[in-house]
């Protein structure tokens, strides 16, 4: 155990006693990465402090089936799940909508949410953080998790394989595709990933 893990599973230890103060330097200590994975993964299909919250709500409904391994995959799994169900459940609110008002479904793919860059990102491309956040809004849905879940979390891939229910080939191929579509845009960010990433099994 390292001395960066020592005080996460120190917590997590003292909350299952029943500290509740543990479990709020717990959501301290994770918030950076795990906001930014559900802010990204969102891309404006929701609040992600209310997904954020929701997650810590599940995480303690269901700490007991917590085991001892990293606890950010855990947490990455958990919001993975929760995105996924919103997303079913806004798709077929879309479609019962676009059967009552638009039997031809042409306003269905009207309203589809676009996956590029909105034009506000595309003027703001100057400035790093932006040009991040469009670069990523234009991977698929799939791509776009395994490399925030490597870059923002570090999870190991045979774990992200497991989250996304896919094998740790396709995990990898999708990482590999993501920072393919990423360099042109990041240059100098993707040449120090792809450097440390691409032959990590």
């Amino acid at each position: 155990m390292t001395p960066t893990e020592q005080p996460e599973k120190q917590w997590i230890a003292a909350y299952r006693k029943g500290d509740i103060d543990a479990l709020g330097k717990l959501v301290e200590h994770f918030r950076r990465p795990l906001y930014a994975f559900i802010l990204n993964m969102l891309q404006g299909r929701g609040d992600p402090e209310d997904v954020f919250q929701e997650v810590w709500l599940k995480a303690i409904q269901h700490f007991d089936r917590y085991r001892d391994h990293q606890f950010l995959s855990w947490l990455f799994r958990i919001a993975h799940n929760l995105i996924i169900d919103r997303f079913r459940r806004e798709k077929k609110e879309n479609r019962a909508e676009e059967r009552d008002l638009d039997p031809a479904g042409e306003g269905l793919i009207a309203s589809l949410p676009a996956r590029g860059p909105t034009p506000d990102r595309q003027s703001a491309h100057a400035d790093l953080g932006h040009r991040i956040n469009a670069a990523l809004a234009a991977l698929p849905d799939d791509q776009r998790e395994v490399f925030l879940m490597r870059t923002e979390g570090d999870v190991p891939f045979k774990e992200i394989a497991a989250i996304q229910g896919a094998t740790l080939n396709t995990v990898l191929s999708r990482m590999h595709y993501a920072l393919q579509k990423l360099r042109p845009l990041l240059q100098e960010e993707y040449a120090n990933w792809s450097g440390e990433h691409r032959h990590e099994t």
